[in-house]
């Protein structure tokens, strides 16, 4: 019931248990403040049958992608990112560094590298992302005097884009509390939760569903999961793309990627981005040369249709070989090696197999150990 405690002349007014008076209930009389009952509710049922349904809710969604195929691993963010970033100016300056994008990240395996070369690399390539702002802020860093390992994805390095664009502010700003937050994410949430990845998060799946077609709208599909990360970002491709139907999910993106689109920038501004994109990395080597940094460009393999369509919209003649001759430094290109240029299972064209990505590394490094000894710490190691 509703109480209220009014002026002297205003009765105490009475409209039912959860009615609020107004002053249009008292003329002439001010509005107080209502003095609201709680009602009588068996509120530790009420909190535990929520508690419950939560839980229950919970672990449905646990259950449902688990039997999918999903299972608990560690999130690539920009706070994984800058753990790793980190390494250099904290005494690992002299390391061997590798960026680029998902192909290096993807198809580079660590624990390879280290067999052969007795070192770790540092792993800071970014899947859909430019390497050309991290080699800026590579060769801005005076502590870092070590070995470069450029990857070189045609669409992604020439043109600029960058799906994680953020990760360099975030490494430059970030606070403790961004500190506190990833480590409990790691240590309490990932281990644990396998829908924990951004790809299964409700909104997510809510937004890639057949709903109705609207004007302005461009059916641009988002890329699904490819790659299952470790807290080094030491990353490997989902056993799932390998095996499973869901292999042509992932190749249907790829397919709706490279379409043509009505809203790309005509052909003079993207002749100015690769320009730009060409300069600015050029740049960027003459200054970490210049220190000392070996800096290494590689050209990871695509296959299929991908493979295809990045000679016709990317030719070699306009970007890699402009690159290597614009840079002053050594490349290796995957079509110009035998050992490099093999029939690799590449599931979705783009990626290798874990299993092939094991092969590549090693393939690559003996590549390297001959062509460019002075770029490996140890060519002698595990032979």
């Amino acid at each position: 019931m509703l109480r209220e405690d009014t002026h002297e002349s205003a009765a105490v007014v009475f409209r039912g248990d959860y009615a609020r008076v107004t002053a249009a209930d008292r003329p002439g009389v001010a509005q107080p403040v209502p003095v609201r009952d709680v009602p009588a509710q068996p509120w530790g049922g009420i909190a535990f049958g929520a508690l419950l349904l939560f839980a229950v809710l919970l672990a449905g969604w646990e259950w449902y992608w688990r039997d999918f195929g999903v299972t608990p691993g560690t999130r690539n963010t920009d706070a994984l990112w800058a753990i790793q970033r980190r390494r250099i100016d904290n005494g690992e300056g002299d390391a061997t560094v590798m960026i680029g994008s998902s192909r290096i990240y993807f198809d580079m395996q660590l624990d390879v590298w280290q067999k052969l070369d007795g070192r770790r690399p540092i792993q800071l390539a970014f899947e859909g992302t430019t390497p050309v702002p991290f080699l800026e802020d590579l060769a801005a860093d005076p502590k870092f005097t070590g070995h470069l390992l450029v990857g070189v994805a045609p669409q992604l390095f020439f043109s600029g884009y960058a799906l994680h664009h953020d990760a360099l502010p975030y490494f430059h700003k970030e606070s403790p509390s961004q500190r506190v937050g990833q480590w409990l994410s790691m240590h309490l949430i990932e281990p644990y939760f396998a829908f924990y990845d951004p790809d299964f998060a409700l909104d997510t799946v809510l937004k890639r569903q057949a709903w109705p077609e609207r004007a302005g709208l461009h059916d641009f599909a988002e890329v699904r999961k490819l790659a299952e990360h470790q807290p080094d970002r030491s990353t490997h491709l989902w056993s799932k793309v390998e095996t499973d139907p869901y292999r042509q999910i992932a190749r249907d993106v790829w397919l709706n990627h490279l379409a043509p689109r009505d809203d790309m920038p005509p052909p003079e501004k993207l002749k100015q981005i690769l320009d730009d994109q060409l300069d600015r990395a050029a740049k960027a080597v003459a200054t970490l040369r210049a220190r000392g940094v070996k800096v290494l460009f590689v050209r990871p393999p695509s296959t299929g249709p991908y493979l295809e369509w990045e000679t016709k919209v990317f030719p070699r003649d306009r970007t890699w070989d402009v690159l290597i001759e614009k840079s002053g430094a050594p490349g290796i290109h995957f079509q110009d090696y035998p050992e490099l240029n093999q029939d690799w299972i590449l599931p979705e064209w783009s990626h290798l197999s874990q299993a092939e990505a094991n092969r590549f590394t090693e393939a690559l490094y003996r590549v390297i150990e001959r062509t460019h000894p002075d770029f490996v710490s140890a060519p002698t190691v595990a032979r």
